[in-house]
């Protein structure tokens, strides 16, 4: 029997195929890490055929005694590729007719490997997810810690990179959180969606024997069961979410990296990276490098272009399956594997990083509190737009006469407007001025403890599922 003849779907055909046109077309040196979620798959099938009588009870039990074997040699790494094998679902199929004889070619009755590896894609995935949801916590975690313990830290707060308003160091900590916790609950809504079981939909049509999805559902922890066949086999929507999603979630720890990185410079020195997460420099023996935050930005623009360029192997397909969609694996399993590495250290770097609470001080300057001026005739009586113009006059004849606004005397105030008063001075107390924002979401060490509380029950929510 000829090569062509031996492959799933070789019966069609009498030539043999371009050797380059074979490799070309091969997928097993990629989707071979999915074994044992089509594996599972498959002795998943074999309990639906006995249970609809395409296959007897023995001819069951000897299907998964012999998938059974397949596991352990790949567990030992035992199994042996070979040429032939375009896939892991030619691969473990081969190798089950090796074990167990003709009864094997009962397996694939009524599936196809349309229907199959959409089946494994979304059980492989799904396991991913639960991985990578633990280590966001962790890091999640790391945050809120971190906010507790130095809440009393007070920085500058910057737009367009100036400095701004003073703000406690946790405010900064969490802005960041929050953005992690979002991608948090968006991972669950994703589950959910990768979460539907496609096995069954056959290769187009559906399942002509009548096999019972809802039992196959159950038997391999599908929350759901797809609802149309040629969705069924065509959908990677699940992909394209989860790619997106990690484009996403990277794009929050780019943003996060990139103030870390300034913040670590010797300009600001507000941070300190710890030796396990930096580099030297290859000539200048002083430098110090902050590579884990660099390569966390870094590796952002990598995954994006996994998403931006499997939309764009979506873009225009007609329905149903086609071979274009064998490139979801290759982006899909760079992004998971990055992902897993990305998250860890992040969570390193943050959690080992030194705060340099005398810098972040020493970076704080009185005319941050110009905005405050404003306030001070605002709870005077005085309306905001006026009193903005004012607090700007203040701040011009702080630089005419080449001092400090905080150094203006209770005269000088007093010349610009006469609400101005001996109380003026408390106007130049940082911790009085972030102690200010007290309302939901401020920078107050109360507004920051509620936020705390808050990220503290979501986290236990979490953790208790």
């Amino acid at each position: 029997m000829g090569e062509e003849s031996k492959k799933l779907w070789g019966g069609r055909f009498s030539g043999k195929t371009d050797p380059v046109m074979e490799e070309f077309n091969a997928s097993i040196n990629i989707d071979k890490r999915m074994w044992e979620e089509d594996i599972a798959g498959s002795i998943a099938y074999a309990k639906g055929l006995e249970k609809i009588q395409i296959i007897s009870n023995d001819e069951k039990e000897t299907l998964i005694e012999g998938l059974n074997k397949v596991v352990t040699e790949w567990k030992d790494n035992k199994f042996v590729i070979q040429p032939s094998d375009e896939d892991i679902h030619t691969a473990n199929e081969r190798r089950l007719k090796e074990l167990i004889g003709s009864v094997a070619g009962k397996l694939h009755t009524g599936r196809s490997r349309n229907d199959q590896v959409a089946t494994d894609t979304r059980l492989w995935l799904r396991k991913q997810i639960q991985v990578i949801k633990d280590l966001l916590l962790s890091l999640i975690q790391v945050f809120v810690e971190r906010s507790e313990s130095e809440i009393d830290v007070i920085m500058p707060g910057y737009t367009h990179l100036q400095r701004a308003q003073p703000i406690c160091w946790s405010q900064w900590l969490l802005s960041h959180c929050w953005a992690l916790k979002e991608d948090l609950e968006r991972l669950d809504g994703l589950f959910s969606r990768v979460n539907s079981l496609p096995l069954g939909c056959g290769a187009i049509a559906g399942n002509p024997f009548g096999i019972d999805r809802q039992f196959l559902a159950e038997e391999l922890g599908f929350s759901s069961v797809i609802q149309n066949s040629l969705y069924g086999t065509k959908s990677r929507d699940f992909v394209a979410e989860f790619l997106f999603w990690s484009s996403l979630l990277m794009n929050h720890l780019s943003q996060w990296s990139e103030d870390l990185i300034i913040y670590s410079s010797k300009e600001f020195g507000f941070v300190t990276i710890s030796d396990a997460y930096s580099t030297g420099s290859s000539l200048m023996p002083q430098k110090k490098n902050p590579d884990s935050l660099e390569l966390i930005r870094g590796k952002s623009g990598r995954l994006f272009g996994n998403f931006s360029g499997f939309m764009m192997t979506l873009k225009g397909l007609p329905s149903t399956y086609n071979k274009d969609l064998q490139e979801d694996k290759e982006a899909l399993f760079d992004t998971v594997d990055s992902l897993k590495g990305i998250i860890q250290v992040a969570t390193g770097t943050l959690g080992t990083l030194t705060l340099n609470a005398d810098k972040c001080l020493a970076a704080l300057s009185p005319e941050m509190l110009s905005t405050d001026v404003a306030y001070y005739l605002v709870r005077k009586g005085m309306p905001f737009r006026e009193a903005h113009a004012v607090a700007g006059s203040v701040v011009q004849l702080a630089e005419q006469k080449k001092v400090e606004v905080s150094e203006l005397s209770l005269n000088d105030m007093k010349s610009i407007n006469n609400l101005f008063d001996v109380d003026y001075k408390d106007i130049w107390n940082y911790d009085v001025s972030v102690n200010q924002y007290t309302s939901i979401g401020g920078t107050s060490k109360n507004a920051i403890l509620s936020q705390i509380e808050s990220l503290k029950k979501f986290l236990k929510r979490v953790l208790m599922r």
